[in-house]
């Protein structure tokens, strides 16, 4: 073989070992940049879908879904009201659990379509709220999932606190209660 094919054979595995080595670290920049943005809902989503590519393209989808959203803060009037709403409900707890985890749902459906996310189902809007608030999104789902067993006979009133305490995280971040308190 003449030297000149051997030099192209190996500028070829070169330049195949560098692309493949730049490839390597792009993906690794975009797992660590996802699993900074979406903390626990990386971990998460990963299990779910058993394939950590197709899991860190879904988030990718995720975050430029919510770019397209118009989402707001709300105003001092509206939080205020969202506030005394949810006092009355925490009261209401210690009569009416049942009642008052189910008021709480419906409260923080309200805040998350008064600022803009869309109401389509229940997996969507998690998925929505994600984005903005990957370290809450988890007590979403707990609070849903406590209800569905409650309905079907499963959980006690204990689980119903629990509920009420995974509402409270996400219903506080999303009328951007830290903000307000700085």
């Amino acid at each position: 073989m003449p030297t000149w094919a051997i030099i192209v054979i190996v500028a070829a595995l070169l330049v195949a070992a560098g692309l493949a080595g730049w490839l390597y670290m792009e993906r690794r920049r975009r797992s660590r940049r996802l699993q900074a943005q979406f903390g626990p809902e990386y971990d998460r989503t990963v299990r779910g879908y058993h394939d950590q590519n197709r899991a860190e393209h879904e988030l990718e989808s995720r975050g430029q879904r919510a770019q397209r959203l118009d989402i707001r803060s709300l105003g001092r009037e509206e939080r205020e009201r969202f506030i005394r709403a949810w006092r009355a409900d925490q009261e209401r707890f210690v009569d009416e659990p049942k009642e008052a985890v189910f008021e709480a749902d419906r409260l923080v459906t309200e805040v998350m379509r008064v600022r803009g996310y869309p109401m389509a189902n229940f997996e969507q809007r998690a998925a929505d709220i994600s984005v903005h608030y990957p370290d809450v999104v988890q007590n979403y789902r707990v609070a849903r999932d406590i209800l569905g067993r409650f309905n079907r006979g499963e959980a006690g009133t204990e689980d119903l606190r629990k509920a009420m305490v995974c509402y409270r995280a996400l219903f506080d971040e999303l009328l951007e209660l830290h903000e307000v308190r700085r």
